[in-house]
């Protein structure tokens, strides 16, 4: 469970970084992109916050 949370994590970097890159790029890749890589950072974040609270209440 614990490498699970840490690849979400990982996961959630990496999507952030795209999403800041397509950014400074700006033009045409932030408009078809950045919505989608927000919506993808969003999910992957509560999915590392699920995992995290079932962890926890493994641990008791």
């Amino acid at each position: 469970m614990f490498y699970a949370v840490i690849a979400v994590m990982v996961l959630v970097v990496g999507v952030l970084l795209a999403g800041v890159f397509t950014m400074m790029k700006g033009g045409e890749a932030n408009r078809k992109h950045s919505a989608k890589l927000m919506m993808a950072r969003v999910a992957l974040q509560a999915l590392a916050v699920g995992l995290l609270g079932v962890m926890y209440l493994m641990s008791k």
